[in-house]
């Protein structure tokens, strides 16, 4: 198995180079498994039937979401912990703190250790495209594997310490990289420009 990336050579309109082609990453879009799916599947690993699986995972669903809007960091087994926290702007005096801060809600998942090195062992292949989406060539992955850690401001990624911005309020650290080099690691439109 392999995560797939397109990188597509395309006009910058943004940035420190507005004019100039460069190749932009993006995820390849994979789509949506169904829920039943996911729960068939489950079912076959586990010999539970489906709909007791279902029936568990609505009532553990239900549990997450509740003792996260309490404010605590909820366990999700097999997979890592989640956690609501908030982006903010940070103020110099205490008359002027207020909700208005709050530029957004977050949702903050850390993967468990299994997760991450499942993620880092994985290939990485990327098909890189002209403007017209002809494919010029293929390439798999080399990189270290490394993997943000939500949890750790100091990661080296471009988004940066949330403490320059808020830091830990209501719900933890929020750095992390979702601002990143026009669209950064969040999946946005701009994606990841390489040179």
């Amino acid at each position: 198995m392999a995560i797939k990336l397109i990188a597509q050579r395309r006009v910058l309109k943004i940035g420190n180079n507005p004019g100039v082609k460069k190749f932009v990453m993006r995820p390849d879009l994979y789509s949506p498994i169904q829920e039943k799916k996911v729960f068939a599947e489950a079912a076959t690993h586990s010999g539970i039937s489906a709909g007791v699986i279902k029936a568990a995972w609505d009532a553990a669903g239900a549990v997450i979401r509740t003792w996260a809007t309490e404010g605590h960091s909820i366990p999700i087994p097999g997979l890592g912990t989640m956690r609501f926290g908030v982006r903010s702007k940070a103020v110099e005096k205490l008359d002027d703190v207020k909700s208005a801060l709050i530029t957004s809600r977050r949702i903050v998942f850390t993967p468990s250790v299994d997760v991450k090195e499942e993620l880092k062992n994985t290939a990485i292949q990327i098909t890189c495209l002209d403007e017209q989406g002809n494919v010029l060539k293929r390439v798999t992955s080399g990189d270290s594997g490394d993997i943000e850690d939500p949890d750790n401001t100091d990661n080296g990624q471009t988004g940066g310490s949330q403490n320059q911005t808020g830091g830990n309020t209501s719900g933890g650290n929020s750095g992390g990289n979702s601002g990143g080099d026009s669209g950064g690691n969040s999946g946005g439109s701009g994606g990841m420009v390489i040179d």
